[in-house]
């Protein structure tokens, strides 16, 4: 799961980044409201940090313009006025929820999680998809027989985005977007390379389902017999 996190205070955004990967988020992290509008407006993204006070464009402008492009991803505002006015402004804009600084971070994961719960992305619960299983909460990746292998967090999230749109084709090009991140510098063999590992690990749990690659378009999940 990706999230973008627009705040212009660096030490608190960074702060933010560290958390949000120790739980097993990728992340990205701007600091303007213009920059924000251009990485949300790519549509990789789960779920939006987004703070009112903004260089460049306020938050509640950035959201504005999203909701006008119809992208109707979770937004949590993050505002250092805990007035009524701004919290109303904000949720007539399209704010999913909103939080006043200065706030806990276990509050604010807490937020994240309900969000992406309610876009049927459920936490710490287990995938399944023919006889393989993937657990959210642990990265473990379960046979029918019940044997277990543990993934890397990159692993992880290339198959929960495989297992949530079982046989649809995911191209490198947004594996990478989803996964690395719009501005990192890795390549398609980067993904060649988490795939190859993947595929030896689902191996080592003989099952039927498999990673199915279609050439120069990318890769599926499929259900084997």
């Amino acid at each position: 799961m990706r999230i973008l996190i627009v705040e212009d205070e660096e030490r608190l955004s960074q702060a933010l980044v560290e958390i949000f990967k120790r739980n097993r988020y990728s992340v990205d992290a701007v600091y303007t409201g213009t920059d924000g509008l251009n990485y949300a407006s790519s549509n990789i993204y789960d779920a939006i940090v987004l703070d009112i006070m903004l260089p460049g464009m306020d938050g509640l402008t950035v959201l504005k313009h999203l909701r006008e492009e119809k992208n109707q991803v979770p937004v949590i505002l993050l505002t250092a006025k805990d007035e009524i006015d701004d919290k109303v402004k904000g949720l007539d804009c399209g704010a999913d929820d909103y939080l006043t600084k200065p706030y806990s971070t276990e509050e604010l994961l807490a937020r994240v999680r309900a969000l992406t719960r309610r876009r049927g992305e459920i936490q710490d619960t287990t995938l399944t998809r023919g006889d393989l299983s993937l657990n959210k909460s642990s990265c473990m990746l379960i046979s029918e027989k019940g044997e277990e292998i543990k993934l890397s967090l990159k692993e992880f999230q290339i198959l929960e985005l495989l297992f949530e749109n079982p046989g649809q084709i995911i191209s490198k090009e947004r594996l990478l977007e989803k996964i690395w991140g719009g501005d990192s510098e890795a390549e398609f063999n980067n993904v060649e390379v988490y795939i190859s590992f993947i595929r030896k690990k689902i191996k080592q749990l003989k099952t039927r389902t498999k990673i199915d690659t279609t050439r120069g378009l990318g890769y599926s999940l499929i259900e084997g017999k």
